[in-house]
């Protein structure tokens, strides 16, 4: 489905924030993985965290759910001995399960999404995977992907962080519970280190023993360790919220976001800091967002590494700055979903907007008078993409029609009821 976003200069009220997928992913893998009952309290609901959802129940943990809560009986550290696993579009499900699945006889991971997951390189965890003795069949590092393992074996294992810190964050999820400690060693650089942070959290609260060095390249796992069952608690989700706030900044506004927490780890907590930057009117106090916007906003500089999934939005309200915006250290954006930059940049161009690429970089030449519109723009079946065009339409000065946008459903279902529930014109066609 297709949704047309109608220009809206007005966004009011109140909205509480959709729950954290990458908590919530995170937990669901956790309790799966201990031997006992636990409980998640707000988990999220997207495409990504119910592939989670999907897939651990496939591998013999039960799940029971009402509104609030969902209660998981794990399988341990010997999940069931199955054929084959389906991912959907979902690349963090896909790489830390793939680590898992080394627990496994022979588990295949089929590709349903060739022109979206199944274009997605996994070589560098494939090679790591290869150190601990398991045998994987690929693609040329895509899927699908079998995994032959039963019995893979702790000990100093190299895994490159150049790429995505998803591959490092699968290693730690695993090691733990083999029967050898193990080192790891990060190579190159490690993208993403906030969310590292998130991963090494989980754990810790899982029960799990973890040294980590301060850099976050070395990581000394004691083996032969259980994952405890526990209660957890989903904090709000920035990455999502980043798209409301970016909104809410572009228009005249008086929007309130609630449980977003001043304290969170999640590096996209970062666009709260940025918009000010921007000079947004905005306050942040007992884990409410409270943005009264005017349309006026102020061109910025900002490494995006440790916020990649708050930048696409970042970029869509610095397209109405004044000034030119410089977004950089962000490469990894095009190794998601799509190429968040190139695919990206191109439909902003055709809605008006003025940007540049660079390999590792977003250059904004802001239009605070606007941009023009009336086009239909391709998201490239990329949720974070269609929230960030949906921002841009806001403020053009025509109708903007956003092709497939309910791909936005992989991590925020709820993202276009709430901007309309704050008066934001949309219509699905």
């Amino acid at each position: 489905m297709d949704v047309i976003v109608t220009p809206t200069p007005v966004l009011k009220g109140e909205i509480g924030a959709l729950s954290s997928k990458n908590y919530t992913t995170r937990y669901l893998l956790v309790a799966a993985l201990a031997e006992g009952t636990s409980t998640i309290h707000f988990p999220a609901h997207s495409e990504d965290s119910d592939a989670m959802r999907r897939c651990i129940r496939d591998l013999g943990a039960t799940l029971e759910e009402d509104e609030e809560k969902i209660v998981i009986t794990g399988f341990g550290s010997r999940p069931k001995d199955i054929k084959e696993l389906n991912v959907g579009n979902a690349g963090a499900v896909l790489r830390f399960l793939m680590a898992i699945a080394a627990l496994c006889p022979e588990v295949t991971f089929v590709n349903t999404y060739p022109d979206s997951l199944g274009k997605r390189p996994h070589d560098d965890l494939i090679e790591s995977l290869g150190q601990l003795g398991v045998e994987v069949e690929h693609q040329q590092g895509r899927l699908p992907i079998t995994i032959r393992g039963g019995q893979p074996k702790g000990g100093k294992i190299t895994v490159s962080g150049s790429v995505s810190s998803q591959y490092l964050s699968a290693l730690l999820f695993l090691t733990p519970l083999l029967a050898e400690d193990s080192e790891i060693t990060v190579l190159h650089d490690l993208k993403s280190k906030v969310v590292v942070g998130q991963t090494l959290e989980v754990l810790s609260q899982a029960g799990i023993v973890i040294e980590a060095s301060e850099d976050l390249m070395h990581y000394r796992v004691p083996g032969r360790q259980q994952y405890k069952a526990q209660e957890y608690t989903v904090q709000g989700d920035y990455p999502g919220s980043a798209a409301v706030l970016a909104a809410a900044a572009v228009t005249q506004s008086d929007v309130t976001i609630h449980r977003l927490p001043v304290e969170s780890k999640q590096g996209e907590k970062a666009v709260v800091d940025v918009l000010k930057m921007m000079q947004v009117p905005l306050t942040h106090e007992n884990d409410i967002v409270h943005v009264q916007g005017n349309g006026h906003l102020k061109a910025v500089e900002f490494d995006g590494d440790a916020a990649t999934d708050a930048v696409l939005a970042m970029v869509a309200a610095a397209v109405f700055a004044e000034g030119t915006s410089r977004f950089y250290n962000v490469e990894n954006l095009r190794y998601k979903e799509c190429d968040r930059i190139t695919d990206y940049l191109n439909e902003l161009r055709k809605a008006g907007a003025h940007v540049e690429e660079k390999q590792a970089e977003i250059i904004v030449h802001g239009r605070p008078e606007g941009v023009e519109g009336g086009v239909t723009i391709d998201a490239h079946y990329d949720h974070r993409v269609i929230m960030a065009l949906s921002i841009v339409g806001l403020r053009a000065k025509a109708p903007i029609r956003i092709q497939d946008a309910h791909h936005v459903a992989k991590s925020y279902p709820q993202y276009f009821d709430h901007i309309q529930a704050l008066g934001a014109q949309v219509e699905w066609v």
